[in-house]
């Protein structure tokens, strides 16, 4: 146990007495340090070395009086010696030092005087002997009471896990790998920690052990180390009477983290100096929160070639668990700190919750939650010291105070490195925490044996019955960011996996993996009081056809969402960083009477929140609307259908050079080249032909070799296909493989990819020899009115919160946007004609706009960067048409949002959908249901 403050203070004023008349450097310099290192309890060990030879700048011998490596380098002089020159002598030492024994205090002294030097900032503090005691803080490291300011984004994070990463490698290379290589890594992680942070002391005594009683070759490292794992397993009361000294001074650890018998490690001289390298980084410095992930990424070549791009800031991690419970733990602290008896039960409720994260990975939400409930801890505890004071009760015993630990935190992890990675990460923080109350108090705390132990299980949680873990009544909150993965990403595994956990869920093979942890966490909860989850999602799960499966079942299951932050950008700082769109949903079998919604105006902003009465599936305050695939619209309005799919491996798709030199060769094949527009050429204007042979006869086709050449191809690519449809296809080589293609007259054209940072999505009339694509959807004789409607912003709106995304993308739909949108007029009193006018009118207007830009894609015109004002005013008047037939059904002059829009539409899809014949429910032979409606 270490020295607190007010014994180091205490021995340090004895320190400045004893030696307040010493003078002569040559005589006393050597028993003043030796006296100085026992101020802070460090005896009976040489920690560094007197006299050391070592060149100085410029290439000349000097001796550097006092440097004990990666810790402290002392130039000491008699008294009333130059402490500039002392300075400068000290400093130019440094330049011929290892980089991994650079010190991290650099201290000049003259017996009267201390100049002390932080290498890492640059700080320079200087004080006399007689006020040692108040500036002894400055050599907190000696003692174990060094603590930083953790940033996650220090360099320091990286610099760590890539020396670690060298060290991996060497012992892989070696034949030192799976289980035993990741304990052992973890073992020295361990170590490497304790070094710097107090939890062995003195500092260091680590790195002087593999540094000193290890062979340079690194011949004996291997069993040195197992030497050592073995001595932090064993209690002092039963270590050997004969233990060598410095293996002695080890603390013992327990934890079961040593517990564990390893295969012998070979090492080499490289392997010895990879890890005296990593000993020599500042390893208090580290965040456990994100230093999991990147300790975790070095075990991936893939990974670590872009080290640091996949660990989950904490910024992120506060936007979930800030609504979910510490906002309101803070705003509770708030009211009670001033009463003794209430802050006595606050602290208590503190020690009571349990977090569970059923997908921990390396533990970072379990960290950063930690964290925040020891800082709260901290609050609760100068609060009490506060009120303590009031009534001239000084002493706070910290010992007994503190009670928040890490056996409050449970987690599942299917990977078992990160789950050995997840409960050291827990460990490290809470030694950080305890240092930071010693620091506060001046008391030195550890736990120390670790007698509480995280609660991580190396499991599938898709399989595992979670009340193994922890049974729900014992659980507070549920937590965490499960993997995202889309059904097409899938492994055969972690379908069935998913399966699983759906059975009976009609529609569950379209959902992304997340999902998996919604149910089982809604299961978990259900009939429960007192339990709330949080999870972050990609925000797939509360738009398109996901919506009705797994919302359906949410509510089925008793479900209720407290709070919920919008798309929003998940990344970190780090470059080359992995960025997701992502949504963050909030849940319980309780209902609430405060919800927030958090918005995002920047999707890489930060959020605003927003009070509402109700969260919907869609994340709007809104009815509970589960908007389900559709054949038909739920309006008497024009069907929309898919373009025509060429399924043709691009034999019948020609580019402008292709094209000419077709029709060059075989002008009689002109007569059967038409303008083909998918989503891509459609909005950026690129030409794009392709061979419609649907009404050439066989004569013609054989007249045209060239032409001939690429049906040919198209045969041979369906044949070779693994898909029976696509084998049928290669019959009629000649013809798309799906013909959706209008005969004449015009269509409305909607692309089904767009970009999200438009406004609207470019939509836009097409005469019918123009070949639609299956990239595009369609509504044949569509009218201006359509047209204008489907350009508002009220169908743009319903669209961005319903439609499904591609990455970030929009992805248009007719079965769940276009066929659930409901009209004006369908509502109550029909459209009238004065609205309707003023729509068609309207929707000319920006027709023309458009036409005045007749050189310009519509990209150029929709970028919100270069959109024409001419076409932003006549999108604007369209609007506000639009806006104004809608309000015979209730609607607002103007909505202050997108969401206030949608909330709108809702309400009103719920009054034409109660309007519908009840739908038919029909049960194939494989026991799925189908939606038939009737219009």
């Amino acid at each position: 146990m270490g020295l607190n403050w007010n014994e180091i203070k205490s021995r340090a004023l004895l320190f400045s007495k004893t030696w307040a008349d010493a003078c002569n450097e040559d005589s006393q310099a050597k028993p003043f340090w030796i006296d100085f290192f026992e101020i802070f309890g460090i005896t009976n060990k040489r920690v560094a070395t007197f006299e050391l030879n070592v060149k100085k700048l410029g290439g000349a011998q000097g001796f550097v009086d006092l440097f004990w490596p990666g810790v402290l380098l002392v130039e000491h002089k008699s008294r009333g010696k130059n402490l500039d020159d002392a300075l400068d002598q000290a400093v130019g030492y440094l330049h011929h030092l290892p980089e991994r024994d650079l010190p991290q205090l650099v201290v000049v002294c003259d017996f009267a005087r201390f100049r002390l030097h932080r290498l890492a900032t640059g700080e320079t503090v200087e004080f006399e002997l007689k006020h040692l005691h108040k500036h002894v803080k400055l050599f907190g490291l000696l003692a174990g009471y060094k603590v930083q300011d953790i940033q996650a984004e220090d360099p320091v994070n990286i610099k760590a896990a890539e020396r670690m990463g060298r060290l991996h490698d060497a012992l892989k290379a070696s034949g030192y790998s799976g289980h035993a290589l990741e304990v052992l890594l973890v073992r020295l992680l361990f170590c490497l920690f304790a070094d710097d942070t107090g939890i062995f002391q003195p500092a260091q005594s680590f790195r002087d052990f593999v540094e000193e009683r290890t062979a340079p070759d690194g011949s004996d490292l291997g069993p040195r180390l197992g030497q050592l794992f073995q001595v932090l397993n064993t209690h002092e009361s039963q270590r050997s009477k004969a233990i060598d000294e410095q293996l002695g001074q080890f603390a013992y650890i327990n934890g079961r983290l040593f517990e564990e018998t390893l295969p012998m490690a070979d090492f080499n001289t490289a392997m010895r100096e990879a890890l005296l390298d990593a000993c020599a980084l500042d390893w208090s410095a580290i965040s456990p929160a994100i230093f999991g992930s990147l300790f975790q990424s070095i075990m991936d070549d893939k990974a670590r070639r872009n080290l640091g791009a996949h660990y989950t800031s904490e910024a992120n991690i506060l936007k979930l668990i800030k609504p979910l419970f510490l906002d309101e733990l803070h705003a509770e602290f708030e009211r009670v700190k001033g009463h003794r008896n209430k802050l006595f039960e606050f602290h208590k409720k503190l020690r009571q919750l349990t977090f569970f994260d059923p997908a921990c990975g390396c533990g970072n939400f379990l960290v950063i939650s930690y964290r925040e409930l020891r800082e709260l801890e901290l609050k609760v505890l100068r609060a009490d010291h506060e009120l303590s004071a009031h009534k001239g009760q000084l002493a706070v015993d910290v010992h007994g105070l503190i009670g928040v630990n890490v056996d409050q935190f449970y987690g599942i992890e299917i990977e078992e490195f990160p789950a050995q990675i997840a409960q050291v990460a827990l460990w490290l923080v809470d030694h950080q925490m305890n240092l930071r109350v010693s620091v506060e108090f001046g008391l030195y705390f550890a736990r120390i044996p670790l007698k509480s132990s995280p609660q991580i299980r190396h499991a599938n949680a898709l399989r595992l019955d979670w009340h193994e873990v922890l049974p729900a009544e014992r659980c507070s909150y549920v937590l965490g960011n499960p993997p995202f993965l889309g059904k097409t990403y899938q492994s055969k595994e972690q379908k069935a996996d998913l399966a699983a956990v759906m059975q009976g869920i009609h529609g569950a093979g379209d959902l992304d993996f997340v999902c998996g942890w919604y149910v089982l966490a809604a299961q978990y909860m259900q009939g429960r009081t007192g339990i709330q989850a949080a999870f972050v999602s990609t925000n797939s799960i509360t738009q398109g056809e996901q919506v009705a499966v797994l919302w359906g079942e949410m509510q089925r299951l008793g479900m209720h969402t407290h709070f919920a932050h919008r798309t929003f950008q998940w990344s970190n700082e780090a470059s080359g960083k992995a960025a997701v769109h992502c949504v963050i949903v909030g849940i319980g079998p309780e209902d609430q009477t405060s919800k927030t919604i958090y918005e995002y105006e920047d999707i890489k902003g930060m959020p605003h929140a927003v009070p509402v009465k109700h969260i919907n599936a869609y994340l709007v305050d809104a009815p509970d609307v589960l908007l389900s695939k559709r054949r038909t619209p739920i309006c008497k309005v024009p069907e929309m259908a898919y373009g025509s799919k060429p399924t043709d491996g691009g034999h019948l798709l020609m580019d402008d050079a292709e094209k000419n030199a077709l029709v060059a060769a075989e002008p009689q094949a002109a007569k059967w080249v038409r303008p083909f527009l998918g989503a891509e050429e459609f909005i950026n204007s690129k030409p794009r032909w392709c061979l419609w042979l649907v009404d050439c006869p066989p004569k013609d086709l054989r007249l045209m070799p060239d032409v001939l050449k690429r049906v040919q191809a198209v045969k041979e690519m369906r044949q070779s296909s693994t898909k029976l449809a696509t084998i049928s296809l290669s019959e009629t080589p000649a013809l798309f493989g799906e013909i959706r293609q209008p005969t004449d007259g015009n269509y409305l054209l909607i692309p089904l990819h767009s970009s999200e940072m438009r406004s609207y999505v470019p939509i836009g009339f097409c005469d019918a020899t123009t070949v639609c694509g299956n990239a595009n959807a369609m509504i044949p004789d569509a009218t201006l009115f359509h047209f204008g409607i489907l350009t508002s912003a009220m169908h743009n709106a319903f669209m961005r919160f319903t439609c499904g995304r591609l990455e970030s993308r929009f992805r248009y739909s007719n079965t769940i946007v276009y066929n659930n949108y409901p009209w004006p007029g369908f509502a109550g009193e029909p459209l009238s004609d004065k609205h309707r006018t003023a729509i068609e009118q309207a929707a000319q207007c920006v027709l023309d706009a458009r036409a005045q830009f007749a050189s310009s894609s519509l990209a150029d015109l929709y970028d919100p960067l270069t959109m024409p004002p001419a076409l932003l005013k006549a999108h604007q008047k369209l609007d506000t048409a639009v806006d104004a037939a809608y309000q015979p059904s209730g609607g607002k002059k103007s909505y202050a949002s997108d969401a206030e829009r949608v909330a709108f539409l809702f309400e009103l899809y719920q009054r034409i959908t109660s309007l519908l014949p009840v739908p038919v429910t029909k049960r194939t032979q494989k026991t799925k249901t189908t939606e038939v409606y009737s219009v």
